[in-house]
């Protein structure tokens, strides 16, 4: 795409916020999504540069069966 400018970018994962014209989006999309990996302990991010595209980051935390093997978040502290 064509990238996003920096005055949208601070708000693209607001509640009912869109750039599309009434009617054609609720502006709910990104907010659900960031809130989904909020919920579950991650972050979805963005980056962009006009005329350059964007990327969007999610990232989720590892879990494992066994609770040794969950790293410095695990029940024993990353022991």
């Amino acid at each position: 795409g064509p990238g996003i400018e920096a005055s949208v970018l601070k708000r693209i994962f607001d509640p009912f916020f869109t750039t599309k014209p009434v009617g054609s989006g609720t502006g709910l999309g990104l907010s659900i999504a960031y809130g989904l990996a909020k919920k579950h302990g991650g972050e979805l991010t963005a980056e962009s540069e006009p005329g350059k595209g964007a990327v969007f980051y999610l990232k989720l935390p590892c879990k494992s069966e066994n609770p040794l093997e969950q790293g410095e978040k695990g029940i024993l502290g990353g022991l």
